[in-house]
């Protein structure tokens, strides 16, 4: 690996210097590359990384240290240069691999280019990743804007590609801490206290259902109700023919639910035990609070940590390929998953072992 700094993160790595000996070490400790993304991702083995998570440079929005990504004279130069790197990252990406990707967007002559979207399309049209699911990330209060003639931005997108369609995804890893049901006066109660009573009164008076289809909605709701009672759901809604609306359309051609609706006259919303799954709109704040020294960009932790426990397993190994300060490293190490961060700037590189606690 002549040309190229490293920057082991523990005792036992210390003596190791190729990527090909890390991917095969035990030690969870980051490693850290100091060099150009392009040529450093040629040194890595195929299919060796779990998951990739990064926030390349944005496009002509400030000069960064060393050159670079995002110094291109066009957009269209900025985002052939990305593609060239993503065709490597999709080389290194097992195939079971996740491919998180935060990216920015520029104003050229008052017009904004598009670039997040240009560079996603470029990748499903001209490199075949699949994407999953685009994130917005909203920074809920975002950067001083003094615009007069246009709304101040203060969300980015935040997109999920993956290589092909049977990927690692621990969905349970990332779920929120459901309530909990109960019992009040003999009967079971939701965690948002649901009791039935008002379902299994719409069911007995409506004239929607006929007698068949009432005695069989009522015993699907306590069957249900059975289910909350013994912890395997901790929460229901119940769609009732002529007393709630279906939750998409109406069209029993295209929704699955509408067509349950008129062949059953119910069906149930049922909400998982071990809580609810993450939506595709994250509030999360950037922190510029951290006072870090050289890089002022607003990545912060708490965007690293759903796609690395969703998508990386726990002997995964996490890339950042363009690391700054090394935040994806940082999150990767607090989860006690291996990570390679990658950066051209030595000083950042310092900057990530320092908030890893690498330093001597």
């Amino acid at each position: 690996m002549q040309g190229v700094s490293m920057v082991l993160g523990s005792k036992l790595l210390e003596n190791i210097n190729t990527v090909k000996d890390y991917v095969t070490a035990p030690d969870p400790a980051p490693l850290f590359l100091q060099g150009d993304s392009s040529a450093l991702l040629k040194l890595f083995p195929d299919s060796c990384i779990d998951c990739v998570m990064t926030s390349p440079p944005y496009w002509g929005h400030r000069a960064y240290a060393n050159g670079g990504i995002g110094l291109e004279d066009t957009w269209d130069d900025y985002i052939n240069n990305l593609l060239a790197i993503f065709c490597e990252i999709k080389r290194v990406l097992k195939p079971s691999g996740s491919f998180w990707l935060n990216i920015g967007d520029s104003y050229q002559h008052k017009s904004l280019v598009g670039i997040p979207w240009r560079v996603a399309l470029a990748m499903i049209d001209q490199q075949s990743w699949i994407l999953r699911n685009s994130v917005i990330w909203n920074k809920v209060k975002g950067a001083p804007d003094n615009a007069k003639d246009k709304l101040r931005n203060v969300y980015e997108p935040f997109f999920h590609f993956v290589k092909t369609d049977s990927y690692f995804y621990d969905v349970d890893a990332i779920r929120s801490k459901p309530g909990q049901s109960k019992v009040v006066n003999g009967s079971v109660v939701s965690a948002t206290g649901v009791s039935g009573v008002r379902y299994r009164r719409q069911i007995e008076l409506s004239t929607a259902l006929n007698d068949t289809e009432r005695a069989n909605a009522l015993d699907a709701l306590n069957a249900v109700l059975e289910e909350v009672r013994l912890g395997r759901l901790s929460d229901f809604r119940m769609i009732i023919r002529g007393q709630q609306r279906t939750t998409h359309s109406d069209s029993a051609k295209v929704s699955g639910r509408a067509r349950e609706l008129a062949e059953r006259g119910f069906y149930f919303l049922k909400y998982h035990p071990n809580g609810s799954k993450p939506s595709d709109v994250w509030d999360i704040l950037p922190e510029d609070t951290q006072k870090r020294k050289l890089h002022f960009a607003p990545y912060p932790e708490d965007l690293c940590k759903i796609p690395i426990l969703a998508t990386c397993p726990q002997s995964g190994i996490v890339l950042d390929p363009f690391m700054g300060t090394g935040t994806t490293g940082l999150v990767a190490f607090q989860l006690q998953r291996k990570s390679i961060g990658v950066d051209i700037s030595g000083e950042y590189v310092t900057i990530a072992r320092e908030r890893c606690g690498l330093l001597p």
